[in-house]
Order: C-alpha cells, then sequence, then structure tokens
C-alpha cells in the first residue's frame, strides 16, 4: 500500500509498503479516508524528539471506514470512524485513575505504532471511536486536535463572562477560540503575529485581535484584566510577554510546544496569584469533539489551508515548516488504490 514514513530526523518518504495483517481479536482494520498534518508531526520530522521506532508510518490525526474486524469487536465492516491519537497502557495508576494522557508509558499512533499517513492503519478496538457516516472526512480528521482544545478549555475553566485571551492562532489556538464561542458568553481577544490567521479565527469565533500589548488588552476588556489565556504557541517570547500583561488571580493554561527553556522569577506567581496550568494531549474530550466537528463541518473545512495527496506529504512538510501557510489546517485525502 502507498504510506509516508518517517526513517529519521528530516527523513520522510513516500513509498510503497505491506499492508497491515488481518485484525486479531480485539483490533480493527481502517481504510484511512482523511489525515490531518499536526505542528508535533512537523517537531518530531525536524527534532527526532519523539522517534521510537524507525521507519514509522506517520500521521495520528486519522478517519476512515472500517475494513475488517478482529473477533469480539462491536464495530463492522462500513462504519465511519474516527481514531484516537493515545497509546496507554491502561494498568499504571494514571490509567486506573481515567488519565490517559498522562499514562507512564504514553505514545501516540504514528510513534509507538504505525499511524494515519497511509491507506490503511490497525488499530485496537479501544482507539476507535463511531462517527456520523454524513460527517465530511476531511471535518472528521479534524476531531482529534479539536479534543486537543476542548481539553485546553476545560483545563482553563473561564468564568462563562469574562475575558478569554488566546495567544497563537494556529490549529489548535483557532479551534479553541471556536469551541469557546459556542458557550463563552465573555470577550474572546486573539493575538498571532499572523494576521491573515487572526482575521480568519476571529471570522469563525467572534473573537477581536490584538497586540499582546496592556494597552490594547484594556482597551478591548474596557479595563478588566484578563484572568484567563491559552497560550498555543510554545514561543518562549510570547510566554513572557503574557507574564507581563496577565491580571491578577489569573489561570495561564500551556497548550503549545515548546522550543527552549522559560527564565520564571516564581515570586512573580506567587505575589500575583497567577496559576500555570499544563495541558497535554486530551482526557476524555474525544465524543464531545466528533459531536462538534458533526455541528460544525462547514466551519472546520472553511479552516483548511489545502487538501492533498499523500505523494505530496514530505514537501508539505517543507512548505509548512517555511512559513507557507494560509488556512489553519492541511488535510491529505487518502484514496483507496484501486491496484491495491
Amino acid at each position: 500500500m502507498r504510506a509516508v514514513r518517517l526513517h529519521g530526523v528530516k527523513d520522510l518518504r513516500f513509498e510503497e509498503v505491506p499492508a497491515p495483517a488481518a485484525p486479531g481479536p480485539g483490533w480493527v482494520l481502517i481504510d484511512v479516508e482523511a489525515a490531518g498534518i499536526c505542528g508535533s508531526d512537523l517537531h518530531n520530522f525536524s527534532t527526532g524528539q519523539w522517534i521510537s521506532r524507525s521507519p514509522s508510518i506517520a500521521g495520528h490525526e486519522v478517519c476512515g471506514r472500517v475494513a475488517a474486524v478482529g473477533a469480539g469487536c462491536s464495530f463492522a465492516p462500513g462504519d465511519s470512524v474516527i481514531a484516537d491519537s493515545r497509546s496507554w497502557c491502561g494498568s499504571c495508576a494514571n490509567c486506573r485513575a481515567g488519565d490517559y494522557n498522562s499514562c507512564a508509558s504514553l505514545g501516540f499512533i504514528g510513534e509507538v505504532c504505525d499511524g494515519g499517513f497511509a491507506e490503511q492503519i490497525l488499530l485496537p478496538e479501544r482507539l476507535v471511536h463511531q462517527r456520523p457516516a454524513t460527517l465530511d472526512p476531511r471535518a472528521a480528521a479534524m476531531a482529534e486536535p479539536l479534543a486537543v482544545a476542548l481539553h485546553a478549555i476545560a483545563k482553563l475553566a473561564p468564568r462563562l463572562d469574562a475575558p478569554v485571551l488566546i495567544v497563537g492562532c494556529g490549529t489548535i489556538g483557532g479551534l479553541c477560540a471556536l469551541a469557546l464561542s459556542q458557550t463563552h458568553r465573555g470577550p474572546i481577544l486573539l493575538s498571532d503575529r499572523n494576521a491573515a490567521r487572526v482575521e480568519m479565527v476571529a471570522a469563525v469565533s467572534g473573537g477581536q485581535g490584538m497586540e499582546l500589548d496592556a494597552a490594547a488588552i484594556a482597551a478591548a476588556t474596557g479595563g478588566a484584566p484578563v484572568r484567563y489565556v491559552i497560550d498555543a504557541t510554545g514561543s518562549i517570547a510570547a510566554l513572557r510577554r503574557i507574564l507581563e500583561v496577565i491580571g491578577t488571580n489569573a489561570t495561564l493554561a500551556l497548550v503549545g510546544i515548546s522550543h527552549g527553556t522559560l527564565d520564571l522569577d516564581p515570586n512573580r506567581l506567587v505575589e500575583r496569584e497567577i496559576n500555570l496550568v499544563g495541558c497535554h494531549a486530551f482526557r476524555d474530550e474525544l465524543p464531545a469533539a466528533i459531536a462538534m466537528c458533526t455541528a460544525l463541518q462547514d466551519t472546520l473545512i472553511s479552516l483548511i489551508d489545502t487538501t492533498i495527496e499523500l505523494e505530496a506529504v514530505p514537501a508539505a512538510f517543507t512548505r509548512l515548516l517555511a512559513g507557507e501557510m494560509s488556512g489553519l489546517k492541511t488535510i491529505i485525502a487518502i484514496a483507496p488504490d484501486t491496484a491495491r
């Protein structure tokens, strides 16, 4: 079958590989319909930080249709499904508490096992979720990052009428704004160096773009302090700036992948009672994300940068790392190989 495999740092190849084996008991074979390229895919490609096996088929934002099932599975061939990206042990203390996203041996499909940049993927049934057959695969492939956004919002726990500042209008920041707009009654403030992305996210969320500046924030909130902030950049410079403009008794939720370390005076947190909250992947938000994708599929599709074929994935990585992107998400549409 056709697939895109990561062989090492900056070594991503489109190639023909053997198809997965027939599913054993409790396993599901999926014909992949669409997959999204994530910022963590780009990070792993550039740094090799999470390469635990190679070569490995990349991709963890995946949807498709069931091709075959092993004994004991509740799915049936033809079912429309979405993959859970997380691979957890199920036996550590965190897993027993339901905190699979903080499993002691947590990994992700596309890293610890073959992922979805291929015509087929083989997964344990626990990592497969039903989706409505009417949900467009391009929108369905965005359920996983939407679950990440929903988890960040849940960890932030903003008061419903309070201003929320989102720094970084890439995929996760943009989806945080979109998700907030469905229920939040307070102002949604958006900051990103890319004005076009701010404009795109503002159009679907009702948010207001601004500089990461105390005066601009005060003007937008009528002088009210911003006590709820999501950082979706991972930028150390942005984090420093946020800590300068954030209000007292505030919460800063970190969901971006950072590069470098932050030189932080903890007295700033103590004296101003600022909470730093880490947000890793998602806990149990994927079903809610699938439901939201169904309700907002046209909006999600409008945020897609471009739709490409498997053969174009290596070139797309180069383009995305160079910052050449007009939308929020590049989607891989995977048509079956009729010669297979």
